[in-house]
């Protein structure tokens, strides 16, 4: 077998040629010496110019032997060296390549004044955190096996990359086609669908992309890695499993986020957030508890809704102060309300592990009682909680804190939730109770909720209530609690004042 070339085969190589044109060169220089001083007949002096020729001829020919001998032991050096490179930074679990040797595969294709387009996805895996929860580190590991060998099938050509735990980059030089881009996104997808054994049990992969093309989109590897992500945000906004093309009205999305950013930081340390308290009423009509509900009334723009502001906050580290201010607030209007107070909690708060023992620690500061205090969560929590989400509800809960579910019912496995998960309310979600008196299986819902809630035994909360005929019917399926614009709308704590002085 042939050996690798290397560089002192080559320099032994050079210095062979280089001697053989410098004895051609010296041999010249000896008979032009010869014929000057007069040591050579009259034949020799007339043969020069012949072997004058012939010599430079094979000069000429050494130097182009040498040219090409050199040029081919380069090449094949330089593709030897690429071979071994290429493979020493290949991520050890999937077989890709890593985030640093990629990005510079990227830059090498994606620079400014570049005319040759680069297709791009971002790939980002769907629930990575949840198996490994469910099925243990070796069945995630095995999904993104499978996840970059269905890539690389899907997409022979392409230059595959790790960019983090569950995110991968794909490159496919010389693609200019967005839509078919999309296209192989979406096949991508259809090929994740089909169920694989993971740990024993079939397991359907699955995951967003975003799409981005250079140099339409972008003439720089950093921003066309970031336009992809603005699309793959939006794959991820709109439900996940899904393939989003960038399109430039995004830039003014993410300019959106990034002032509302902004201006909620301030508005945290400026204290010009409000809180508004909707009461909630027991079946006798008299009020139990209340819910804390965030406001924020921008001094420019007016009244922002939470849900333009929230969402953003989870995605940054805002959602923890948010978090602690709502708190201590609550904490502090608590005896002017004379009523436990229910406060919400995201799933990003909940993902953190010292959220327990700050919620604690807010409370010891200011004197509150944890029996004061309801956490409320949304129903996809106990779906998707791991080890930590669930040690943290159960922290609150072992000191007094009582929790609910919110939305009850606006997921798809709500039953799921009965079972196992320690709660102490059910908040039903206000979709059921607006088509109470029109649809008849909402209404049988509601009271199949009931009559559970009853046996576990926790508390039904019916949201939404705007109608008298709405409040009968859920006394009847046997809520024990009831919220909505007919009984009580969302209220700062000095209306409350006011309204208590009468």
């Amino acid at each position: 077998m042939r050996p690798d070339p290397d560089f002192s085969d080559i320099i032994v190589g050079y210095r062979r040629i280089a001697l053989a044109i410098a004895i051609g060169v010296m041999g010249v220089v000896l008979v032009r010496f010869v014929v000057f001083f007069g040591f050579a007949g009259p034949e020799v002096v007339q043969a020069l110019p012949a072997g004058s020729l012939l010599v430079g001829m094979v000069l000429l020919a050494i130097l182009a032997f040498g040219h090409r001998w050199m040029s081919r032991r380069l090449t094949v050096l330089a593709r030897v060296w690429s071979e071994a490179r290429a493979s020493a930074n290949r991520d050890a679990l999937t077989g890709v390549f890593t985030r640093a040797y990629f990005l510079e595969k990227l830059s090498a294709d994606v620079f400014h004044n570049s005319e040759r387009p680069v297709g791009y996805l971002q790939l980002d895996m769907d629930n990575l955190k949840q198996l490994n929860d469910s099925a243990g580190h070796a069945a995630g590991d095995a999904a993104l096996v499978h996840l970059s060998r269905v890539i690389q099938s899907v997409i022979p050509g392409a230059v595959v990359g790790r960019l983090g735990g569950d995110e991968f980059g794909i490159m496919i030089p010389g693609h200019d086609n967005k839509p078919a881009l999309r296209r192989l996104g979406e096949e991508l997808l259809r090929q994740l669908e089909r169920p694989v054994p993971i740990g024993g049990r079939p397991v359907r992969v699955s995951a967003s992309i975003g799409v981005a093309l250079s140099p339409q989109d972008a003439t720089d590897p950093a921003e066309l890695i970031s336009m992809a992500d603005l699309a793959l945000y939006k794959a991820k906004k709109g439900g996940r499993r899904a393939v989003v093309a960038f399109d430039p009205d995004m830039l003014g999305d993410e300019r959106q986020r990034r002032f509302i950013e902004r201006e909620l930081r301030a508005a945290l340390m400026m204290n010009e957030l409000e809180l508004h308290y909707q009461p909630i009423f027991a079946a006798d009509m008299t009020i139990r508890s209340y819910e804390a509900l965030v406001r924020w009334r921008h001094t420019v723009r007016g009244m922002i809704s939470p849900a333009q502001f929230i969402p953003i906050a989870e995605e940054s580290d805002l959602i923890e102060k948010l978090g602690d201010w709502v708190l201590r607030r609550v904490c502090a209007d608590l005896p002017v309300l004379g009523m436990p107070v229910a406060v919400n909690v995201s799933p990003a708060q909940l993902r953190d592990s010292e959220f327990a023992s700050r919620f604690e620690a807010v409370l010891a500061q200011t004197g509150t009682r944890p029996d004061l205090l309801i956490v409320e969560i949304t129903e996809t929590v106990p779906l998707d909680a791991g080890k930590i989400e669930l040690a943290t509800l159960a922290a609150l809960r072992a000191r007094g804190v009582r929790i609910a579910i919110d939305d009850f019912g606006a997921g798809h496995a709500s039953l799921q939730y009965l079972r196992g998960f320690a709660f102490d309310i059910i908040k039903i979600d206000r979709s059921y109770v607006a088509n109470l008196g029109a649809n008849r299986i909402d209404a049988m819902i509601i009271a199949a909720i009931c009559d559970i809630a009853r046996s576990l035994p926790v508390d039904v909360v019916a949201e939404g209530v705007e109608t008298e005929e709405q409040l009968r019917q859920l006394r009847l399926a046997g809520c024990t609690g009831f919220q909505g614009f007919l009984l009580g709308r969302p209220q700062p704590l000095q209306k409350h004042r006011a309204a208590a002085a009468a």
